[in-house]
């Protein structure tokens, strides 16, 4: 590469490196630096730098004739150290465009890195002149893609499953999902047969962004295996790539879409993995920190909402900009058809708290493009007031964790938790029926990426944490789970047989709840990740779905329960149930009734030995005519022993058992007007119109 070169004068607009027919256009926000150098790498890595000439407004920008798609490049910024005025610019560092499309490989971690010193007390405030190119990641200009992306299958939300799951998690262990642990494997034949075959209608990847394994896990020998700590928010990460390109996550959507899936990603745009001002100078600090991220009132420091060292400044107009161009990247031009928010309280946040007419819930909500696609907040983060389930605007769905927690209560037989757990199976109305939101908001879940695996809550009472290297003090202290007897795997058969009814009650639970359901990844082979309920650092077999070992009986019952609700609307209504009388027939939509075969009364849900639970279900009151339905199902909740249960009247023709989670071979069998619903088990039945 030869030295000596000029730029022309190139547009603001768009950011990032635009390859055209002349060459590659270059432009980059930074309000408070006094000059931008773009940094060119040849094959050989070497480096020629050159000023961007021109600064119009905030960005910084020019146009290198000659140049194209494949080009390396990067940043180096000037400007004030000054890091009690938030300033740490340090030209010695190379800066990856926070707009690039595509990146070399991951930072290698050094001290070179830190635009500070290391080491005492104040060493962040020492400026460190050391050169970190060798080590850090290089922006590489990608071409524009030759035709826009298919479609995706646009799924009704009374109609979506989504299965949580790990880019290379979810296929590194399937002997004939190739090439194993990469994007293509997720879309490869067999995944697609498993997840057409479930019935699962979204998968949802945790981050594919570029993210960075921090030096503390490097040191222990460990790796950053969910991805929560963001490098890059439009390069996809280049460990999962197979040949390098990016459009092999294109194609793995495109794929998808074919088998009538849609993708949602898990994004993270709360905090950066930048960290806190002893953190290394990747990007965002070194081309304008105190635009980026909040600042303490001393803003040598950071405010801290995310748990993770720093926060993005979502309130100003750049950094907004940015993460809506982002969302807009991966659904227009990947193709994506909604996000998962980390933190997304955070998202929300202005300096006096949660807001939910925050600038970025105002901007999704004028978006025309993104105001359409499933959108998924983890509602809570860190900082104060951070816990905000509910309070999320439309159309934006929630993480519901008490969902989880409920549901775990009732069936591990904590005294008292029936009243909860029936609120939560009619999807959590006193936090979601408000502002027009809808049933759907609630995404229930059984577990998570973060925390016990279902098969774990059965088999673990507490947490086994030791591989993290953190002496077992990482994750949740408090699981709501139960081992059952013995603690961790066991032959006794007896036990066996209880964890297994159990899960299943648990799976049916999740399938006959208003709300959404999301289903973990493994979840419905008996996936179990040895009692660690924090496995974030661990990209070993821990982690890793194992597909040999799998509970094919299991999955066979995972799937009649998802063909079972997609073939009941009554299960998956976007009105709430709240027991008003339908002006269609004056039936109740929904009625709680006693074992002994009267209607609940008050003094019945104060007992705290109440382990039935037993809902009546019909279409909503207030549902249109082209939305009416005469579905009823009848569905009991047994979390003690074998009970003999008195069921209501039937409406035309009596009641026929849609499924029973302890006795597969009862389905489809007409009964009585008692019947024996065994312990720990779910009977789910049908009126005769509704066979």
């Amino acid at each position: 590469m030869s030295h000596s070169f000029t730029l022309g004068p190139g547009r603001a607009y768009p950011l990032g490196a635009t390859a055209d027919a002349a060459g590659v256009n270059f432009a980059v926000f930074s309000a408070n630096a006094t000059r931008i150098e773009l940094c060119l790498f040849d094959e050989d890595g070497i480096e020629a730098k050159v000023d961007l000439p021109e600064r119009t407004g905030d960005i910084w920008h020019g146009h290198l004739a000659d140049a194209g798609p494949g080009q390396q490049y990067g940043y180096r910024a000037h400007g004030p150290w000054a890091p009690h005025e938030g300033h740490r610019f340090n030209p010695a560092k190379l800066l990856l465009d926070p707009y690039a499309r595509a990146i070399t490989d991951l930072p290698h971690w050094a001290p070179e890195l830190m635009g500070h010193v290391v080491g005492g007390e104040d060493a962040d405030l020492i400026l460190d002149t050391r050169d970190s190119a060798p080590f850090m990641s290089k922006a590489v200009v990608v071409a524009a893609f030759d035709k826009p992306v298919s479609a995706g299958p646009d799924t009704p939300l009374d109609r979506t499953v989504i299965y949580e799951a790990h880019a290379k998690g979810l296929t590194q262990r399937h002997r004939a999902a190739e090439p194993q642990g990469k994007y293509a494997a997720l879309a490869s034949d067999p995944m697609l047969e498993h997840l057409t075959g479930l019935g699962v209608t979204a998968i949802e990847l945790l981050p594919i962004q570029a993210f960075l394994t921090d030096a503390f896990l490097e040191d222990r020998g460990l790796t950053n295996y969910w991805g929560y700590q963001t490098l890059g928010f439009f390069a996809p990460d280049p460990r999962y790539l197979n040949g390098g390109d990016v459009a092999e996550v294109r194609e793995m959507v495109e794929r998808l879409h074919g088998a009538g899936i849609e993708v949602i990603l898990d994004v993270v745009y709360n905090h950066t993995c930048e960290g806190n001002e002893m953190g290394p100078t990747l990007s965002f600090r070194g081309l304008d920190n105190a635009s980026y991220y909040r600042l303490a009132p001393d803003p040598r420091f950071y405010v801290n909402d995310t748990g993770t060292g720093n926060t993005l400044r979502l309130d100003h107009p750049a950094v907004l900009g940015m993460v809506m161009d982002s969302l807009r990247y991966w659904a227009v031009e990947i193709g994506v058809d909604g996000f998962r928010f980390d933190l997304g309280a955070t998202l929300g946040r202005r300096d006096q708290g949660f807001d939910r007419d925050a600038p970025f819930f105002q901007a999704i909500a004028q978006d025309p493009v993104l105001r359409s696609k499933k959108l998924n907040a983890e509602p809570w983060d860190i900082g104060p007031g951070g816990y905000q389930l509910g309070a999320f605007p439309p159309p934006f769905l929630e993480w519901n964790d008490r969902y989880r927690d409920e549901v775990r209560r009732f069936w591990r037989g904590d005294a008292g938790a029936a009243p909860d757990f029936a609120a939560r199976i009619l999807g959590s109305a006193a936090e979601f029926d408000h502002s027009g939101r809808r049933a759907t908001a609630s995404v229930n879940m059984l577990s998570a990426h973060d925390g016990f695996t279902l098969a774990d809550v059965v088999t673990y009472a507490e947490r086994h944490n030791d591989a993290n290297g953190e002496d077992g003090r990482d994750g949740h202290s408090e699981n709501l789970s139960d081992n059952m007897g013995v603690e961790g795997p066991t032959d006794d058969p007896g036990i066996v047989a209880a964890r297994n009814l159990r899960i299943r009650a648990m799976l049916a639970t999740l399938m006959l709840s208003q709300g959404t359901p999301m289903l973990l990844a493994g979840d419905e082979i008996g996936r179990s990740q040895q009692g660690n309920n924090n496995a974030y650092a661990q990209d070993n077999e821990i982690s890793w779905v194992d597909w040999q070992s799998a509970d094919r009986d299991l999955m066979a019952f995972v799937r009649h329960l998802i063909s079972f609700r997609q073939a009941h609307p009554v299960l998956r209504q976007s009105r709430f149930l709240h027991s008003q009388e339908r002006g269609a027939d004056g039936r109740s939509d929904q009625i709680w009734h006693h074992p002994l075969g009267r209607m609940m009364r008050a003094e019945d849900w104060a007992d705290a030995e109440l382990r039935i639970v037993m809902a009546e279900l019909r279409m909503a009151a207030g549902t249109p005519v082209y939305a009416a339905d005469q579905d009823v199902v009848l569905a009991i909740f047994n979390a003690g022993g074998d009970a003999e249960v008195t069921l209501p009247p039937a409406p035309n023709g009596g009641w026929c058992i849609g499924f029973d989670s302890a006795g597969p071979e009862r389905m489809q069998k007409d009964i009585a007007a008692t019947v024996t619903v065994a312990g720990q088990s779910v009977l789910a039945l049908i009126a005769g119109q509704s066979r």
